[in-house]
């Protein structure tokens, strides 16, 4: 299937080179990953393409890395069953939940709302304990202690 892009993605000055293009290349690739196949991500693609090529490239930046958490999330979703639905719902919500903690980093990143950048804070942390609640119950081992991302000053 050959992916066909409108005019408005071919004029000069479309793409924003940087962190926002290559965020947005990374969202692509991400829906791209999407079950099903290129063929069912064509919609995301050119929805995310739309969003890349804004003349802001605060906007590409922080439009891209969250369309990329959540391509990365619902990839992560679509799991085929291993038959144990406590499994399979745990590996669901830990995806469900690491993809919060990408838009919320996001957030951190690109937003300016001191009340929502806390609110963001406050979600990369209940989301990071119930992942790791949540691998506790399936008997897996925790990753290794690291700062969390915020405390690397503001993001």
């Amino acid at each position: 299937m050959q992916l066909k892009f409108p005019p408005r993605l071919l004029r000069p000055g479309a793409f924003t080179i940087g962190t926002a293009a290559l965020a947005c290349a990374a969202a692509v690739v991400a829906a791209a990953q999407v079950p099903g196949g290129v063929a069912r991500a064509t919609p995301l693609i050119a929805g995310l393409m739309d969003i890349c090529t804004t003349s802001d490239p605060a906007d590409a930046g922080f439009a891209a890395e969250n369309d990329a958490a959540m391509a990365r999330m619902m990839a992560g979703m679509s799991i085929k069953s291993s038959g144990d639905v406590d499994r399979d719902f745990a590996e669901m919500m830990i995806a469900h939940h690491q993809g919060a903690i990408d838009m919320a980093l996001a957030e951190l990143r690109h937003g300016n709302n001191e009340q929502l950048r806390r609110i963001a804070q406050e979600i990369i942390v209940e989301q990071q304990q119930e992942i790791a609640a949540m691998r506790l119950a399936l008997g897996q081992p925790l990753p290794p202690s690291a700062p969390a991302p915020t405390q690397a000053g503001r993001m």
